[in-house]
């Protein structure tokens, strides 16, 4: 039954529209199960709170008018982490707050809110990431409701590495404003290094919106006797990107042949005795040490002591310490640029730096130490040291099941290792896991969850997942879960690398999963196998009628990998697919498209 239809039957004396959609949002992404678990629910407690309803009623208007409504649109986590951060701040004065994922929410709900914050990502060449895609699209659309009566503010998520820095946010500030809505606080763009910056954010804002809200505050939590809550691993809460477990690596094992073109790695790692939880489609955050012989090189070639004390972080560390194990040295950005020029005062770098896409071009190819390199300067430690970002960790795509494999995880990792302007060249976290960490040595990590990237409720419902290479490793957890379930749906992986004889990752697991028919359907694209190249989005669309069919019988599509290429490629092929096999017009074919993105039939774990 629709939810127009649900509301039609809703008499106004009990729930106003506000709170009528309020609910809708929250039920939306539940099961049939959880559907009943919550009628019996919420029947208990109009059994123990009679007055329940009439206090509705006398509330209405006063709810009606001011609320507080947190929407986020997060590609990895993070925006997610820091909104509900944000949940719990406001709650604690009093406040409060409906959370609520861009992928859920009702777009034309937003004419009926008082206060609004937003907390969004950016990702690619200034995209919105998926679930806030709706969302954005609609206030940029002739649609958007005039919102003077809106209240909002907006905190972005983003790496100033790339041009387009927070420009999901930056959009979502401008369109409001032009809406007639009024800046609650001025947004603020936060780089990869965001916390502290988010947290003044956050408490500039409750203490603004806090007088006029906490007085119409009627949250509570009530406690049905007899009644158990949803129940989460306590680990996986306790151990997050601030608290991680010490992990233990088991094994490290490449999977690319000799001759192969790339170097990937198969990781497994220990979670015994952490109790820690994950699904398939969840993220592993890696804390990383750089390597020291680079953080020893950086130091000589600034003539700086590496036993020399600097703070940081409110300690005492010495410099070479500080380079290693907190600093960031394998990717370059603007900001530490912009620092090393007060310090280096040189003025060819300083030309450098005013031509913004001269520079952007310069440091995509180079690390820190390339750049110290080529503009060597008497700087002094703690110049040094306050110039550089901290270490950020990095999220991996959990490779395995829980239900298949217990108390490890897995991840496949590509080896990031080149030479370029005359030196050898490693990347963070891929030489750390691959190169530097023994089997037996310890890591740092944390699972991220990632909701929108889910197998589909129903184990019958049919999965096409396509991940050319180490876009694999979702699948290779999706089809382990499957496999444990015995679950009936039909599977199809669409896969791509280099060569085959050298780079099908899994090869033989994968042949297992077709013998035990787990899997239905798997189309390979071996790029350089042939004269002309061939890639995961030829071979969908070489296919295309049967895609279409498969999607008509209701099937979930899955993407993982590159999102500024391939990922982009692959939904052009899948809308081209649509519109030939479904007889639409190319506008009608995205509309199909953006409809499996709304039903969570269509989703993207990319990087």
């Amino acid at each position: 039954m629709s939810s127009s239809s649900n509301q039609a039957m809703v008499p106004t004396t009990v729930l106003n529209e506000s709170q009528w959609s309020q609910i809708n949002q929250a039920i939306a992404p539940l099961n049939k199960e959880q559907l009943t678990w919550m009628s019996g629910y919420l029947a208990g407690l109009a059994h123990n709170q009679p007055d329940l309803g009439s206090q509705v009623v006398a509330q209405e208007s006063t709810q009606a008018q001011a609320s507080l409504t947190i929407l986020y649109g997060s590609q990895t986590g993070n925006a997610k982490g820091l909104a509900q951060e944000y949940k719990e701040k406001a709650e604690s004065q009093g406040i409060a707050a409906t959370l609520v994922n861009m992928a859920d929410y009702k777009p034309k709900q937003l004419k009926n809110e008082s206060h609004v914050v937003i907390v969004v990502s950016t990702h690619g060449e200034g995209e919105a990431p998926d679930d806030a895609v709706e969302l954005h699209e609609f206030l940029a659309s002739k649609k958007a409701p005039k919102l003077a009566g809106l209240k909002f503010a907006v905190l972005g998520l983003g790496d100033s590495s790339y041009e387009f820095f927070c420009q999901t946010a930056k959009d979502f500030d401008q369109r409001l404003e032009a809406l007639g809505a009024t800046r609650i606080e001025d947004r603020v763009d936060c780089d990869v290094d965001y916390e502290a910056e988010a947290e003044s954010f956050v408490a500039r804002i409750t203490d603004k919106v806090k007088e006029e809200l906490a007085a119409n505050s009627s949250s509570q939590v009530v406690a049905m006797p007899g009644v158990a809550r949803p129940n989460l691993s306590v680990a996986t809460q306790q151990y997050n990107k601030k608290n991680p477990f010490t992990a233990t690596l088991s094994e490290s094992q490449k999977i690319t042949g000799r001759d192969s073109i790339k170097d990937i790695r198969h990781i497994e790692i220990s979670l015994e005795d952490s109790g820690i939880q994950y699904q398939p489609g969840d993220a592993l955050g890696v804390w990383f040490t750089n390597d020291q012989q680079l953080s020893k090189e950086i130091l000589s070639l600034l003539s700086i002591d590496g036993a020399t004390a600097v703070e940081l972080g409110g300690q005492s560390i010495s410099v070479l310490d500080a380079l290693t194990d907190k600093l960031e040295l394998t990717q370059s950005y603007p900001t530490f640029v912009k620092a090393y020029l007060e310090a280096a005062k040189n003025d060819q770098l300083r030309a450098l730096y005013d031509d913004k896409a001269k520079l952007r071009e310069y440091l995509s190819a180079r690390q820190i130490a390339d750049v110290v390199r080529e503009f060597p300067s008497a700087i002094s430690a703690q110049q040094l040291v306050d110039a550089l970002r901290p270490i950020t960790p990095r999220l991996y795509s959990i490779a395995s099941s829980q239900a298949d494999v217990e108390d490890e995880v897995h991840l496949t990792v590509a080896l990031v290792e080149y030479d370029a302007h005359g030196h050898q060249h490693q990347g963070g976290a891929s030489g750390f896991l691959s190169k530097r960490l023994q089997e037996g040595g310890e890591v740092k990590v944390f699972v991220e969850k990632n909701d929108n990237f889910r197998l589909p409720e129903n184990p019958d419902t049919p999965v096409i997942m396509v991940g050319p290479g180490t876009g694999i490793a979702p699948f290779r957890a999706f089809m382990q879960e499957r496999a444990e379930q015995e679950a009936e749906g039909k599977n199809w992986l669409f896969f791509g690398n280099p060569n085959y004889t050298q780079d099908f990752l899994y090869q033989t697991e994968w042949q297992r999963f077709v013998k035990d028919k787990v899997v239905d359907k798997v189309s390979l694209a071996f790029s350089r196998d042939q004269k002309e190249k061939i890639y995961v989005q030829h071979r969908l669309l070489e296919q295309g009628q049967e895609v279409f069919e498969w999607l008509e019988q209701g099937a979930h599509f899955y993407v993982c990998g590159d999102a500024n290429y391939m990922a982009k490629d692959v939904n052009d092929a899948l809308i081209a697919i649509v519109e030939k096999h479904g007889n639409k017009s190319h506008e009608e074919a995205e509309q199909y498209v953006t409809e499996l993105r709304r039903a969570k039939r269509y989703q993207k774990d990319v990087y």
